[in-house]
């Protein structure tokens, strides 16, 4: 099972790391220590009132969860906490371009251009920040 974000604080401190974003999702992603030093990696969820009612901002929810339940495991690193951020295109989008879009944001987030499973060595460096505007100034 995957280790949840809950508290506010959490949610604030990932907005403050590196982000990245992509038509169905915006990925944030940032290292966190624990005291016994062995740390899994922790993920939340949030949809914004842009997005839609809460039944459409849980529909979304529930879509997010599903692909870091298929994605993290495999590329997700350990002492790292994850947001995951529903955009209108959540709901829209294709469930397998949902993925591949999870794929590529923990890729730039982990510094990599593409990520392998049986990679281990995934540096967590040399990532360029980007703003969740930025694919909307460029129109």
């Amino acid at each position: 099972m995957i280790e949840r974000l809950k508290k506010r604080a959490d949610f604030l401190q990932a907005a403050r790391g590196k982000r990245a974003a992509m038509p169905g999702l915006v990925l944030q992603m940032r290292p966190y220590l624990e005291k016994d030093g062995d740390s899994p990696f922790r993920v939340g969820f949030t949809v914004t009132k842009k997005v839609g009612n809460a039944v459409v901002r849980n529909r979304a929810k529930r879509r997010l969860r599903a692909a870091a339940e298929a994605m993290l495991p495999r590329y997700g690193l350990p002492g790292r906490d994850y947001v995951v951020i529903g955009r209108a295109g959540t709901l829209s989008r294709p469930f397998a371009l949902l993925l591949g879009d999870l794929e590529r944001a923990l890729a730039k987030v982990h510094g990599r251009a593409h990520l392998s499973p049986s990679d281990p060595s995934i540096p967590g460096s040399a990532v360029s920040e980007t703003h969740p505007d930025d694919d909307r100034r460029k129109s």
